[in-house]
């Protein structure tokens, strides 16, 4: 009885071990997009919001808008970047232009999707398109 007891067990283990993804295990499961932005409005509201203000309109001159950003929208991956390393140097965002310090704010890469889905779908944002973990953690900082 003992031997068979093994065997049934064995046999329930391959099973499920084959509809367990090994590799992922202990690794952020992707979120939809609904609950990204809702986690991402609270980073923003420990992270961004004293520059950004809670309008996401920034301040002119000083620390640039998210709202209606066509920076934000037309370079992700630098959004992704200046957020994940921090950014330094002049930017033009919405015909102004900025020349200002961001800090790293020091976020996971699933903070860092959240944020950047809540910022990109609130104050005239609208992106169809879920800025994921995996996507994250593929931009580099660059030099």
């Amino acid at each position: 009885m003992n031997t068979l007891i093994k065997i049934l067990l064995a046999i329930v283990i391959s099973s499920i071990s084959n509809q367990i993804d090994i590799d992922n295990i202990g690794q952020y499961q992707e979120k939809t997009l609904a609950q990204s932005i809702e986690d991402g409005q609270w980073v923003y509201e420990d992270f961004c919001v004293r520059c950004h203000l809670p309008t996401g309109n920034g301040v002119s001159g000083v620390y640039p808008p998210l709202a209606k950003s066509d920076w934000l929208e037309n370079k992700v991956d630098k959004s992704i970047a200046a957020i994940k390393y921090g950014l330094e140097g002049e930017i033009e965002v919405n015909g102004e232009v900025y020349n200002n310090v961001m800090t790293a704010q020091g976020l996971s890469d699933e903070e860092v999707a959240d944020v950047m889905n809540y910022i990109m779908n609130s104050w005239g944002n609208t992106q169809d398109e879920m800025v994921t973990v995996k996507q994250v953690k593929a931009v580099e900082k660059s030099e």
